[in-house]
């Protein structure tokens, strides 16, 4: 596993273009750009070591609906960086699809909660290429894009799916999300403490000073941070922030 802290850029699509959204809200839709590929070439040309998207249509509808743009991706950056990828995975059957095509992770979220033998089933299946996205707001999980509140506690799942092999868990701090209000460090730290496998934060990452605070924090197991709006809206230099990562991280391990 890479030693440094990861900065990893997000391209949320909706209906084939690349978009963020504020607090999951799907009306409020902000595009950034309706070439996708050509997106991930840059963020590859700027340094990314993996990318993260996310099939929104396919997170409401509970089945892939972006598939071609995904497919465009992979095929733009090659074997060159893992591609990291969620919305609307529901079932084994997509997740060899996309494993086949080239996605190095499937990322399984809402089906998580509702069915927890799926995650199982995923992890013995795909050992090695599941991460699940566990995306709270006050500590308890949210489901379908975010739609629904459960009353699952989040450290709680956090816990029960690491026993199932996840590779990874993507924790996302809702109210954060697309705001540009700063990276809730104090809850993703609780949540990452008593784990064993990594913790990649998600939600609110604007500038610097929350690359820095996410390095301080690298040795209680957040080894990644994934971010959207502040770097297509400018706020944060992608290249920058990766290279600050690099040069504080050594320093926490």
């Amino acid at each position: 596993m890479d030693t440094k802290t990861l900065i990893i850029p997000a391209i949320d699509l909706k209906d084939g273009q690349c978009v963020r959204l504020r607090q999951g809200v799907m009306e409020g839709a902000t595009v950034f750009s309706d070439d996708p590929s050509a997106m991930a070439k840059h963020w590859l040309a700027q340094g990314a070591r993996r990318l993260h998207l996310v099939d929104l249509n396919g997170a409401f509808a509970g089945k892939p609906k972006n598939e071609a743009a995904v497919r465009g991706i992979v095929e733009a950056v090659g074997s060159e960086i893992p591609v990291q990828l969620g919305g609307g995975i529901r079932d084994l059957e997509t997740i060899e699809r996309y494993l086949d095509i080239g996605v190095s992770f499937v990322i399984i979220g809402t089906a998580a909660v509702k069915v927890p033998g799926f995650l199982h089933e995923a992890c013995d299946a795909f050992p090695g290429h599941i991460m699940v996205g566990l995306d709270a707001k006050g500590g308890k999980v949210a489901v379908d894009g975010w739609s629904k509140l459960t009353g699952h506690d989040v450290a709680d799942l956090a816990q029960r799916f690491e026993g199932y092999g996840v590779e990874a868990i993507i924790y996302t701090d809702i109210g954060r999300d697309g705001m540009m209000s700063g990276v809730n460090i104090e809850a993703t730290v609780e949540l990452a403490r008593p784990l064993h496998v990594p913790v990649i934060a998600s939600g609110g990452i604007t500038n610097l000073d929350d690359v820095r605070k996410l390095c301080a924090v690298r040795n209680e197991g957040i080894t990644a941070a994934i971010t959207g709006r502040a770097i297509y809206e400018g706020t944060l230099d992608f290249k920058a922030a990766q290279a600050l990562a690099d040069e504080l991280s050594p320093k926490v391990i």
